[in-house]
């Protein structure tokens, strides 16, 4: 059943189990913290570790999941593997998540506190 709340329909169960599930690989720290710099180009994954200081296996592993759920891609130049984000409408929602949290914690002392209580 779909609802029509505000002129949107519902989206469909297994659409919204996607989107739950690319959310949840975005629940990690490490894993949002590649996003974000990938968000700000593409990189190879040591220089990656190197950003988000990881150790590069775990880096790796990292990144093999967020490409098998297609939020990355990668290409080879020669014997690196580089990364990047080719949705425009993921880089924004890093972006956007990301740079409001950012903006609270200047202004707030506990900007997730400002989130919990708001979902069930």
């Amino acid at each position: 059943m779909t609802g029509n709340a505000g002129g949107f329909e519902d989206p469909p169960a297994e659409v919204l189990a996607s989107a739950a599930a690319a959310f949840g690989l975005l629940a990690s720290s490490a894993r949002l913290h590649l996003m974000w710099a990938l968000s700000q180009g593409e990189s190879d994954v040591t220089h990656l570790a190197d950003r988000v200081g990881g150790a590069l296996p775990a880096v790796s592993q990292h990144l093999a999941k967020l490409k098998l759920a297609g939020l990355v891609r990668s290409r080879r130049e020669g014997r690196r593997q580089v990364y990047y984000v080719d949705d425009p409408d993921v880089v924004t929602v890093v972006r956007v998540m990301v740079g409001q949290l950012t903006a609270r914690s200047r202004t707030s002392a506990a900007p997730v506190r400002a989130l919990r209580g708001t979902g069930g």
